[in-house]
């Protein structure tokens, strides 16, 4: 009884960010993020009710949220906060954007293509004040990882935790350590350094 009574409020509280998600250009990358978040989380619901219980539970998908949709997050934010210590500045961002555990965690990047996933503690940034990471598609960076400059980290690349990357990552590598290094390339083991 408690659970349905608690998201009977939740519903009052969010039903104007589905108005926006029905209107809004950018409807169907938000839609993406919520079939992201619908595969890492193992929501089986439908996509609509699956966006209501993200923003209602979720404090990091309402982050990805609001930024997706501008100005009208700023006022929707009043209504359901989003994470405090989450901050997204890039405005290229493709769509099925998945962040676990967002907390400290600062993305501020060129561009980020499909289906990437950030985890907590992760710092995507500038190394001046015009250098700033281009993160490719299906794109995994870890717990605690830094990804900072004018580099390019390429498709399906993962960035292992604490990692420390200034340098290009090539696609399909595993990267770990400070300084970074490749531990596996396109499947095979190898021992790069970048």
């Amino acid at each position: 009884m408690i659970k349905k009574v608690k998201l009977f409020i939740n519903l009052i509280r969010i039903w104007p960010h589905l108005i926006v998600l029905i209107f809004h250009p950018n409807r169907t990358l938000i839609k993406q993020d919520v079939w992201a978040w619908k595969k890492a989380i193992g929501f089986g619901n439908s996509d609509y009710y699956a966006f209501l219980l993200l923003l209602a539970n979720y404090p990091e998908f309402r982050n990805v949220f609001y930024a997706r949709i501008g100005l009208i997050g700023f006022i929707l934010n009043f209504i359901c906060p989003k994470m405090n210590t989450l901050f997204i500045t890039t405005q290229d961002i493709k769509g099925g954007l998945f962040i676990q555990h967002g907390f400290a965690t600062i993305i501020s990047a060129a561009s980020i293509g499909q289906n990437c996933w950030i985890n907590q503690q992760v710092t995507i940034g500038y190394s001046n004040k015009t250098d700033c990471p281009t993160i490719g598609n299906f794109v995994h960076i870890y717990a605690g990882a830094k990804v900072i400059g004018g580099i390019k980290i390429g498709d399906h690349s993962v960035i292992g935790a604490n990692c420390v990357v200034v340098k290009d990552v090539p696609s399909n590598c595993v990267v770990v350590g400070n300084p970074a290094r490749i531990i596996k390339k396109d499947g095979l083991r190898v021992d790069i350094t970048l």
